[in-house]
């Protein structure tokens, strides 16, 4: 039973809050790479994002208490439907840097599939298709290199996010403050120990090599 999700998009410190939220007993927590790396997690992803599916999001989510990153950003008033005592964090950074960072690491997936097309079938087409039918094609229209267009949905995502679920309900947040604001949103104490900082961009575009096509 999710106890907590983050609606903010990918490259806003969603691996860092992971952490965070595992050191904090909150996990464990979801995260794209649970479907990335788990063909059960991708086939259930895709049967309610590519195909139509009415999903059940207790079961997508079954055996997590908190997530965050991918779906729960496109999806967070699904979410907040299905679980609607769940407390939610909408990560947020500079939107300058959010695009060149997601340019630089996830696009690169996109665009190494397109000069290298994986075999129909495989694994990494299907995440494409996944990916694509619900962030490139779905929430940027097919635009995401139209740098301004994919700023602006950005922005309206984050006015969406705080306009829909309520400002009482919603924590936005910078990974960069740290400890402090996270732990009082969620009434637990500051550990002593430094804030994770997990998934920079030389790590994400690893990543993004390993699950590319073959000769990509």
């Amino acid at each position: 039973m999710l106890e907590l999700f983050n609606a903010g998009l990918g490259r806003t410190g969603t691996t860092s809050l992971k952490a965070a939220l595992d050191l904090l007993g909150l996990g464990p927590s979801f995260h794209m790479f649970d479907i990335v790396s788990d063909e059960q997690r991708l086939q259930q992803w895709e049967a309610a994002v590519c195909d139509g599916e009415r999903p059940d999001w207790h079961a997508l989510f079954d055996g997590y208490r908190s997530a965050v990153d991918g779906p729960c950003a496109v999806h967070y008033e699904q979410l907040a439907q299905a679980f609607p005592d769940a407390k939610v964090i909408l990560t947020v950074r500079d939107a300058d840097s959010w695009w060149r960072s997601t340019y630089d690491t996830l696009y690169q997936f996109v665009l190494r599939s397109a000069e290298h097309p994986p075999a129909p079938g495989s694994h990494q087409a299907r995440l494409l298709r996944l990916t694509t039918t619900m962030v490139w094609d779905g929430l940027f229209g097919g635009r995401f290199t139209d740098r301004e267009h994919a700023i602006d949905v950005y922005h309206r995502h984050t006015e969406d996010v705080v306009r829909t679920l309520g400002a009482d309900r919603v924590l936005v947040y910078d990974v960069r403050q740290g400890w402090e604001p996270l732990c009082a949103f969620l009434g637990t104490d500051v550990p002593d120990r430094e804030f994770p900082r997990a998934n920079d961009s030389t790590a994400m575009r690893q990543r993004i090599a390993d699950a590319a096509p073959a000769g990509a």
